[in-house]
């Protein structure tokens, strides 16, 4: 937290002031008492009181004055809000391999059922689109605000042979070129699954490239486990993942990198990346926080003071 204004600050020194004030006000009555030695006159002159009640009020109301001084500095704090407009990319691997049921049911249907969730969990007003890859890569949906259109176009997809994944990075670079709208363009970002090695295509370096050069990050999701297998003409074919082929795509396009080995993980990560693509960070006051504290903390030394000594601090 930084302050903008924190002349403001000096007036804590007066604040400071009275606390002491009222600290040794306190001592002096207690070192009064004490003078007395005949206890029937002491409880005349120092009856039992409400002991440490009677400072509740007190305190509370120099805390109200400490906290709107704060205020008053102006204080600001980093602060998440939602974006307002966005265009996400969702690319999707849909090769062969992504029938292995080291995922539940298999890998395929476990990350459409998340890919719903993720579409539907972002804001209305951003634009998503959704490219399919396999051997090649396809838009399946351009950028659109329409969800229903994406959603159907997830049901509809299937799977075929070979893994496009430079090209789904391409494919979706010139979704979001496309992008026809005479306003401000909003951030783009690109969010691609998949489950194996780049077999066909462009390569991931030229890919990446082409992403930072465009300033779109693309962030990865490496789907499955190294123990997956896939049965091809009778026989049982490995497909293990290749995370750190899609770790270095990501990096290099200035994009995150997850790892998910089961459809509840892969929804956790969907999740957090719907967090971080639609939401910004910025720096804002936050000086009502503490204007806001200082009210609560002087309705604390009235009810106090009213309820234990019937009348305000």
């Amino acid at each position: 937290m930084t302050l903008l204004a924190p002349i403001w600050l000096l007036l804590l020194i007066p604040v400071a002031l009275l606390a002491v004030t009222y600290v040794v006000v306190a001592l002096r009555r207690t070192a009064y008492a004490v003078r007395f030695t005949n206890l029937d006159l002491l409880d005349k002159v120092a009856p039992r009181g409400p002991g440490w009640r009677r400072h509740v009020p007190a305190v509370a109301l120099l805390f109200m004055f400490a906290l709107l001084v704060v205020g008053f500095a102006r204080p600001t704090a980093e602060v998440t809000v939602p974006r307002e407009r966005a265009t996400i990319m969702v690319a999707f691997d849909v090769s062969a391999s992504m029938g292995a049921t080291d995922v539940s049911p298999n890998r395929f249907e476990a990350a459409k059922q998340a890919a719903r969730q993720f579409v539907q969990g972002l804001p209305e007003r951003f634009n998503l689109g959704l490219v399919s890859f396999s051997s090649a890569a396809s838009v399946a949906v351009p950028p659109t605000t329409d969800r229903q259109t994406v959603l159907m176009a997830l049901d509809r997809l299937s799977t075929a042979s070979g893994t496009a994944i430079g090209e789904a990075v391409y494919s979706s670079l010139e979704a979001i070129a496309s992008l026809d709208t005479e306003e401000e363009v909003p951030p783009a970002h690109i969010v691609l699954l998949s489950d194996g090695s780049n077999t066909t295509g462009r390569t991931l370096s030229d890919a990446a490239a082409e992403a930072a050069n465009r300033g779109i990050p693309v962030t990865t999701i490496a789907y499955g486990t190294p123990d997956g297998t896939i049965r091809l003409s009778g026989r049982d074919v490995p497909v293990p993942v290749d995370g750190p082929a899609l770790r270095g795509l990501a990096q290099a396009a200035g994009g995150g990198f997850y790892e998910a080995a089961s459809g509840d993980e892969l929804q956790a990560v969907y999740d957090d990346i719907g967090t971080s693509v639609g939401y910004r960070t910025e720096r804002q006051e936050v000086w009502q926080w503490f204007v806001a504290a200082g009210l609560i903390s002087a309705l604390i030394a009235a009810v106090t003071s009213m309820l234990w000594f019937s009348r305000l601090p």
